[in-house]
């Protein structure tokens, strides 16, 4: 079974997202790039990995049009877009890998929902 290890949240203003979550719920906000925050629920180790089982953490991306997503945990992002390509699900974006911890890519499944792959390194 695969577990969901990371969540992502669309926003149509970045700041105010970071904002909100940061007052309301606590969580620390790390900008990854001009389109991208990442955001920690929960104490990590020194790769950015929860260190609470069962804890995730997530992320704040620039989009509209598109509602939260899920990420989820597999040993082999190749061969799993492989068998989700033959159950329906389309390729959004193809593996890429995050230095020092792990590749990431994204589908779309039969229901048009867009979800993450997470491979560790």
């Amino acid at each position: 079974m695969n577990s969901v290890v990371h969540f992502e949240i669309p926003a149509t203003d970045l700041q105010r997202a970071q904002d909100f979550y940061g007052a309301v719920f606590g969580w620390k906000m790390m900008p990854f790039d001009a389109e991208q925050a990442m955001t920690s629920t929960t104490d990590t180790d020194d790769k950015g990995m929860p260190t609470t089982p069962g804890a995730i953490n997530g992320s704040f991306y620039k989009a509209e049009g598109r509602g939260p997503s899920i990420v989820v945990d597999v040993p082999n992002i190749d061969s799993h877009m492989e068998v989700i390509e033959q159950h329906g699900g389309r390729l959004v974006d193809l593996p890429t890998t995050i230095p020092n911890m792990g590749v990431y890519a994204r589908f779309e499944d039969p229901e048009g929902n867009l979800i993450g792959l997470w491979q560790s390194l």
